[in-house]
């Protein structure tokens, strides 16, 4: 009966609009004028240090955000590299006054946000919690409570981040990006290693605290439901004290873009896609008279969905899952960019296509309709962007910092609706140089290096770091190697293939330490011979993981959930439900040596069978890696595992640490090996 009652109201809801004629889609319907975002009028004051304090009332919502920003300028950190990094990740974490426990527990309980970083801090909650907000930011900011052990751990996270970038073509790619764009010499252009993370002392990370974390040039907006008198009285009590200093200043030539564009190709062996990035070096001010025209030029030809780059690129060629462009304005020197992850066989035409989709807003009137569209998406992202506090108070910052009007962005929308196509064109050919770019690609030089040198247009190469390199050449293979010689080469490197044969189960028992993970993870792995096979995996003695193969069947639990295998499931699973697959390999039609390639800098001979890669060591013989490609939410993935630190184990070499790429790196030591000991078919339940 309530069902019908609901159905009945809604019917005599929709009767007025049902004899209404429909709307045409296919008219594209006039806009209105340009909305306005009002942003409220600060009240300003400057503590005797220097902090200077922009407060705006606004009593809609019981709600505070409090945003302290340094205008530092960019400096070069050297051979300690990443020094700025540590001192903003030991930030935050209580303080000489506060334990960092309490200090996080009472954070929790008043449920508010709080971060401090190196150039500054932000926090928001309910104003009931203004004061306490406050006085837990000043605390934080002007008491920190840097100790060695501190050091010691984000030092070791950060060294761990770096290595799980280190087969990553993307990042890879970035980083000589900045390096060739900008130069060593240049703060944009210098980049972290585990080495110069390694040479910064605890001092280091006081002295650049005292140095840097000063309130010379540093401002702070608050803004909610306020008062300006409260505001003065409490910033003036917890910030009053911090001692009055300026930052030092710094200077360095804009990088000059180069006379010609070129390709600068990084050699990624084990890249499974090619990253592409075209990029020039610009000088864009928010103050420029193109500034406007230059943020709906670059959202035509790559900054949205519906750009020239991805519809081309993602939509009508089906290259990529996404292109897009970037192009920000700032008192400093700044770059134009452009690219997208593509598949590495049509790598030569897409370059061409990048440089055909920005060729043609430099040469070509956009449609009305390719104009509108780009103002409109560009509007509703601003404009969901401003109903965020943090935006707004971002706003009042750049007001202070970047000379700007006061009214800026209260007419940015209808400077943003003032653009017309000659503001485009004009803009596109000032700030994306298609003559004096370059074009940095990391993909895998084996596969791609010698169509790209044919497109016409020079070709350089460079090492990951962006040292100037010879182009990368592809070894060949000797007559004599085959399948069967690689994979006898393997058997008898860890012991001899009648050993190898004799290995009737092998049980191993690891550990992997997880960043954020309050214990390591436990790590058993069981193989028996004729299609036998369990892992499980734990922590603080309690199974997260487990996963058995038989003969037969085969299932995952999970947090207590157990799922059966389907039939293909398990049909793969049981190749490897072996202690030595290698040997079955031996046997098998389907096995083919492809070729030799580069894995971590060692030849390794490269052994392929479906879409799983065997890489063999081409002087020791060990297996050193292996690469599967699979499919994850429809895109192309490649999980890699190395094996390293063969030991000895009743006569045969195991690998005692094994990493696995699984999106991080999830590196595991093997404390305990055993072969053909305490292991029977009835374990495998």
């Amino acid at each position: 009966m309530n069902t019908l009652i609901r159905l009945i109201f809604l019917a005599v809801l929709l009767t007025p609009f049902m004899g209404k004629s429909q709307i045409d889609r296919s008219i594209r319907p006039i806009p209105g004028p340009a909305p306005k975002v009002k942003i409220g009028k600060p009240q300003t004051f400057t503590l005797e240090n220097g902090l200077k304090v922009l407060v705006v009332e606004d009593n809609k919502l019981p709600r505070v955000s409090i945003n302290m920003s340094m205008d530092n300028d960019p400096y070069l950190l050297g051979d300690k590299a990443g020094l700025d990094q540590l001192l903003g990740s030991l930030l935050g974490k209580g303080s000489t006054k506060t334990s960092k426990d309490s200090f996080e527990e009472e954070i929790d309980f008043m449920g508010v946000s709080l971060e401090v970083y190196e150039n500054g801090a932000f926090a928001s909650g309910l104003s009931r919690y203004f004061d306490k907000m406050l006085q837990m930011m000043g605390e934080a900011s002007l008491m920190p409570n840097f100790t060695q052990e501190e050091l010691d751990d984000e030092r070791s996270k950060a060294i761990e981040g770096l290595k799980s970038e280190e087969k990553n073509a993307g990042a890879i790619a970035n980083r000589v990006r900045d390096v060739l764009v900008y130069g060593r010499n240049h703060p944009f252009g210098e980049f972290v290693t585990p080495e110069s993370l390694n040479r910064i002392t605890l001092d280091d990370v006081k002295s650049h605290y005292n140095q840097f974390f000063v309130p010379g040039k540093a401002y702070m907006v608050v803004m909610g439901d306020v008062k300006f008198a409260d505001v003065k009285q409490k910033v003036t009590a917890y910030f009053g004290a911090w001692k009055k200093a300026v930052p030092p200043s710094s200077s360095f030539n804009d990088p000059a873009n180069v006379s010609k564009t070129q390709i600068c190709f990084v050699d990624v062996p084990n890249a499974v896609q090619a990253e592409v990035s075209f990029v020039n070096s610009v000088k864009l001010t928010m103050t420029d008279p193109d500034y406007f025209a230059s943020l709906i030029a670059n959202e035509i030809v790559g900054g949205s969905f519906e750009s020239y780059l991805n519809k081309t690129l993602r939509e009508k060629k089906a290259w990529t899952y996404g292109a897009r462009s970037s192009l920000s304005a700032s008192k400093f020197v700044t770059s134009f960019r452009a690219g997208a992850p593509l598949k590495q066989a049509v790598l030569d035409s897409a370059v061409l296509e990048i440089m055909t989709q920005i060729n043609k807003i430099r040469d070509e009137f956009v449609s009305t309709e390719d104009l509108e569209l780009a103002k409109a998406t560009f509007i509703g992202d601003f404009i969901r962007e401003s109903a965020k506090p943090r935006s707004i108070s971002t706003y009042a910052l750049r007001i202070e910092t970047q000379g700007l009007p006061k009214g800026f962005y209260e007419k940015y929308l209808e400077n943003i609706q003032n653009v017309t196509k000659e503001d485009v064109k004009r803009a596109s050919n000032k700030y994306f140089l298609t003559n004096n770019a370059q074009i940095i690609i990391a993909a895998k030089g084996s596969e791609v290096s010698e169509k790209l040198e044919k497109i016409g247009i020079p070709v350089f190469y460079f090492d990951k770091y962006g040292n100037p390199t010879s182009k990368p050449q592809s070894k060949q293979l000797d007559p004599s190697i085959t399948v069967t010689t690689v994979l006898n080469s393997y058997l008898n490197a860890i012991g001899g293939i009648e050993k190898v044969k004799a290995v009737n189960s092998l049980k191993t028992f690891g550990n992997a330490q997880v960043t954020g993970a309050p214990s390591p993870i436990a790590i058993t792995s069981t193989t028996m011979k004729n299609g036998y096979s369990m892992t499980e995996m734990g922590m603080a003695g309690m199974t997260m993981f487990k996963q058995v193969v038989t003969p037969k069947s085969g299932f995952r639990m999970q947090q207590g959930n157990k799922k059966e295998m389907d039939a293909d499931e398990l049909k793969n699973a049981q190749k490897n439900a072996t202690p030595f697959r290698e040997l079955i390999m031996l046997s098998s039609t389907d096995v083919k040596l492809i070729g030799i390639e580069k894995v971590e800098d060692v030849d390794a001979y490269v052994l392929q069978e479906g879409k799983t890669k065997y890489f063999f060591d081409v002087s020791k013989g060990y297996k050193i890696a292996q690469a599967t490609d699979t499919d994850v939410n429809g895109e192309s993935v490649t999980m890699w595992t190395y094996f390293k630190d063969y030991r000895v184990i009743d006569g045969i070499k195991v690998p005692f640490n094994i990493v696995q790429n699984v999106g991080f790196e999830l590196d595991i030591q093997i404390k305990d090996a055993i072969i053909n000991r305490e292991v029977s078919e009835k374990d495998f339940k």
